[in-house]
Formats: C-alpha cells, structure tokens, sequence
C-alpha cells in the first residue's frame, strides 16, 4: 500500500477543504511564525537579556558594598557619632537632666486591629524613656465599634499608670496611613516634640529602642531617619511565611545596608523607624499620593540633602502576612506604588539642585528602575513566558549565560539574607515566580496609573489568632467557597507551563522541561490557593 504524503503548502495558501483542523491550525502557525513570532520572540529575548545584565549587576554591586563594608568595619557607629543619652545616677525617672533627652513622639497607626492591638501599645508604653519626655499616640482608624473602644480602652489602662497616651480618632479614613499619621502630627501637643518613633500595629520594639536610636539624631544634625530591621515572630507558621523571610532578610541586609554605606539613602519602611521632626516636616509631611506613603517621605527628604543610617543589628518583632489573600493584597501595594511614585517624581528627582548627580542616578537608575521596576518585569515575563515560548519556537535560542548562569548568580546573592533557609531555595524561587505575575501586574498599574493604583487593603494580622480559637467553634469545619479559592491567572500560566514543558520532551532539545513542570505545579498550587494559613471568619 502506497503511503500518503505529508501535506505542503506553497507560500502562503491556506491547506484546501478535506484537510482536519489540527492541519488548518499547523499552517496558519507556519505562515505566522516566521514573519511575526519568531522577530518578536527574539527581541522580548534581547531585552530579558538586557534587563537581566542589568539586575544582575545591580546585584553584585550591592553584594561588594555589603562586603566592603563589614570588612573595613564601616559599622553606623563608626561612620556616625553616636554616645549614650547619661543622666545623673542613671535612672530614667530621675529628675535631673532632663532636657538631655529629646521629646519623643511614638504614632501607632491602627485599623480593626483586634488581635494586636495589645501587644503594640504595650509595647510603646515599655519604652525606656522619662516618662515627662515621651508621647505615645495611638491613631484608631478601625470602624469596628468594639474594636474601638477594645483601644481606647487599653490606652485609659496606660494612662491610668502614668503614661502619657493619647488616642486619636477621625471622622474619615481619607488618605489611609498617610492621612492618620498627618492629622497626628497636627494636634497642639506635638509642637514640642523633636523626633517621632513609628510603629505598625504589630510591631513591637524592645525597651531599649529609643535609647539606641535618638543619639544618631541627637548628635549628627544631618541625619533625618534611623531605620531598623524586622524581625518575624511567625517565620515558622508556613512555608510562605518562610518564603517571605528569606525575600525581607535580603532587603534589609544587602539593600537597605548597600543604601546606608553608599549615597545614605533608601526606602523608609513606613515603620520601626526613628524621624527628625524638622525633616519630616521640611520635606512636605505625609502625602497620600501613592500608596508607598513611606517611600514617597523618603525621597523627598533626600532630595532635600537629608541622610538616613539603617541599623542592622537593632531588630524590631512583627508579624508576616500568613495567608495567600492578605499577601498578595501587600504585594500589589508594594509592587503598585513604587511604579506609580517614580512616575510622579521622576522629573522632581531630576530638576533637583540640592543633590550631586551621582545620587540622582543612584535613586532614578539604581533605586527605582533596577529594583523597582525592572527586577519584577524580568522575572515573571523572561522565566514564565519568554523562555517557555522559545521551547515552542526553536529557531530563537538563548544563551546559556543568560537562561542558566546569571539566574543561578542571581539566586545565589539573594540566598545570603538568611542562611537557616537556604535548602529552600528552590521553593523560593518557584515562589518568587509566581508572585512575579501580581508584582509586574502591579508595576504596570503604577506605572500607568490604572484602575487599582490607590487601592488600599491593610495587611491582615492574626497574632494568636491561630492558637486561641474559641472552644465552641472547634469542632466545626470551615466551608470554604471554591471561587474564593481558585486563582485563574495563576491556573492559565500552569496550563501554558505545562503544555510547553510536554512539547519541549516531545519535539525539543533545551531541555528545559524540569524547571517548565515544577514552575507549572507551583503556578497550580498558588492557583488552587493552597498556600499559606487557612482562617475562618465568622
């Protein structure tokens, strides 16, 4: 029996009637490919590359300041002056000296706040310093009424025991953050105060915070902020909360530290943190602009000539988001925010005259370009769909250095932040991919000023929420909505991912299909919302 012949398909005709559909499909593909998908593939792979070099630089320079820096012993104490507050006989409650001792005001923003109210007020309230020189402000937000008077109720106990607490309402949520924290700094006690101490509501500073924060403003004129690292009581809850540890560990000690050794400059955390009131205000105050309040404050000190110093050794407790919704509702403010403050400032930034051009470069290229904006895009768009597709068009190849060797680099540097998790790195990166999906979604809502960029969602925080459930609530299951649930951005990149790592073992040679199967299932997962703690809300 004679065998039949492949079809062929001269030029550009489309196969004639009698030929499947599967044959229809594989012609229009070969008429497309060669004049459309495989220049445009090639040109996404040259600018993944060149995004690539440059995170991959911005890495290492970081990763030789930090280096630097801890070997020739450039430790904040050593770069900035800095000598204990002493008052006569060493007792805080002491009467003398007084005056050496700034006025400090402590702000604790909060909203709905019901599992950690307590322990940040008390927190604040524990401070180490004279009592005559120290404001605890507590700016309730919350529109629960009994989480309300739960608050108001806990800085009366406060107050009942001699310290000086205030707790501050207003009519309308308007501005979030940025706006409690505005009108705090607008009432009549203030005025006296010379640095603010900020603290979210699950933070909670040790005593000795203020007595080893307030010198480095007290003795170096030219400082506006002291920043200290988080510390994680919930590291260990889930392995998304450990995910969240291993990308925050990086941040404060190779970020924030490459900021703080080189131009004195980086991203205020919006907490944990210690402000020269003069600076703040000089600055232009809190502006409810963008959704990075804190970051916005930052970059409008420095422009003004202000410093800032981090201290990597003072750590202050908080809590990690642990559920998939509430994380990834940060993620979009983080990832939105930032995008949308370069577009507003970047002309600000450069018509500046105050700064060298050195420190302009270092805040537009450095700061908000690389880390901002550019280490997301790579990311998802070069390791979840550029490479994926060149499995399905062979004639566009990448090189080894650009799809293996800086990735690996790149991962490598990001795993020295925190050394107890480095055999999940792996998990980490898989992780870090598909967030990459909300955070280049973000980025380009920032960036265009799109629907979501001013949406708000305050971090959920749980506490012992986990830990204290209700006895008459024990036994029964939650009911758990299967839309709630299901994530289908995250399912379609499975599905992509899947399908292209089954071609790529069928009819390819990258061999690509181990990291294309494991990328798909942890797209499947975060896709299902199996990931992170399950709470149920009543």
């Amino acid at each position: 029996m004679a065998g039949v012949a492949a079809p062929e398909w001269p030029g550009t005709t489309v196969p004639a009637a009698g030929y499947s559909g599967s044959d229809v499909v594989a012609a229009l593909w070969q008429q497309v490919k060669s004049p459309v998908v495989v220049p445009l593939l090639r040109l996404s792979v040259a600018l993944c590359l060149a995004m690539s070099v440059m995170l991959f630089a911005e890495k290492v320079y970081m990763a030789v300041v930090v280096l630097a820096s801890r070997l020739l012993g450039r430790r904040p104490e050593r770069r900035y002056r800095w000598e204990p507050i002493v008052r006569d006989g060493g007792d805080l409650e002491a009467g003398s000296d007084v005056v050496a001792y700034p006025m400090v005001l402590v702000q604790i923003p909060m909203y709905n706040e019901r599992a950690v109210y307590q322990v940040s007020i008390g927190a604040a309230c524990g401070l180490s310093w004279p009592s005559d020189r120290i404001i605890v402000q507590v700016l309730d937000d919350s529109t629960d009424p009994v989480i309300k008077e739960l608050v108001r109720a806990e800085c009366a106990r406060w107050a009942s025991k001699g310290v000086n607490v205030k707790y501050e309402v207003r009519d309308s949520r308007r501005g979030y953050k940025a706006g409690a924290l505005r009108e705090g700094m607008k009432r009549a006690y203030v005025r006296g105060c010379d640095v603010v101490a900020i603290f979210d509501a699950d933070f909670q500073p040790e005593p000795d915070f203020l007595c080893r924060t307030v010198p480095f403003l007290l003795h170096n004129p030219d400082l506006a902020l002291v920043q200290a690292r988080w510390n994680f009581v919930n590291a260990d809850e889930c392995l998304m909360t450990r995910m969240q540890e291993m990308s925050l560990d990086y941040h404060f000690t190779v970020e924030q530290e490459a900021g703080s050794s080189t131009y004195a400059f980086f991203g205020f955390n919006g907490t944990a943190g210690v402000w020269r009131i003069s600076a703040l205000n000089e600055a232009g105050g809190w502006k409810d602009r963008t959704t990075v309040e804190d970051m916005d404050l930052a970059v409008r000190a420095s422009l003004k000539g202000w410093n800032f110093v981090f201290l990597g050794d003072l750590m202050v407790k908080n809590e990690l988001p642990s559920t998939l919704k509430a994380y990834r509702y940060q993620q979009h403010r983080w990832s939105c925010g930032p995008a949308n403050l370069f577009r507003k400032m970047l002309m600000e930034i450069v018509r500046n005259k105050k700064v060298t051009l050195w420190k302009k470069i270092h805040v537009i290229y450095n700061f908000f370009l690389v880390r901002k904006i550019i280490a997301h895009i790579v990311t998802f768009v070069f390791y979840c769909i550029v490479i994926p597709a060149t499995v399905l068009v062979p004639d566009v190849e990448i090189p080894k250095w650009g799809s293996v060797y800086i990735p690996t680099i790149i991962t490598l540097l990001n795993a020295v932040g925190t050394p107890r998790s480095v055999h999940l790195i792996v998990f980490w990166i898989l992780f870090e991919n598909v967030m990459s999906l909300h955070r280049t979604k973000a980025t380009f809502i920032g960036l265009l000023e799109a629907g979501r960029v001013n949406e708000w969602v305050v971090t959920e925080k749980l506490g012992d929420a986990l830990r204290m459930k209700m006895p008459g609530k024990a036994s029964k299951k939650p009911r758990i909505r299967i839309g709630d649930r299901l994530h289908i951005l995250e399912l379609g990149i499975a599905a992509y991912l899947l399908f292209c790592g089954c071609y790529d073992i069928a009819f390819g040679n990258n061999h690509y299909y181990i990291f294309l199967f494991l990328q798909s299932i942890a797209f499947f997962i975060v896709g299902i919302g199996y990931v992170g703690t399950f709470v149920t809300h009543s």
